[in-house]
């Protein structure tokens, strides 16, 4: 997998004031991206998972621990399959 790199500023004292070490921060930065872009129907699970750093799986369960839908159909995608069956 290709990966291109984002550098982002933050205060020198940002990890002192959270207490987390930088690569928490990161991955904390990951998920709460991942997550946001999930939830704007900018990504699939499969793509948010893998900008998490996660499996499919993985993302899958902490977005419904967070009661964030799994699926992307609305209650007419729902509607309609039932009048197509």
């Amino acid at each position: 997998m290709n990966t291109h790199k984002i550098s982002i500023e933050f205060p020198s004292d940002i990890l002192l004031t959270i207490n987390e070490s930088e690569n928490q921060l990161k991955k904390r930065i990951k998920l709460s991206l991942a997550f946001r872009l999930y939830k704007l129907k900018k990504v699939t699970i499969g793509k948010g998972a893998q900008i998490a750093g996660m499996s499919k799986f993985e993302f899958e369960t902490i977005l419904s621990e967070n009661k964030i839908s799994i699926s992307n159909l609305d209650i007419d995608d729902v509607l309609n399959d039932i009048d197509n069956f």
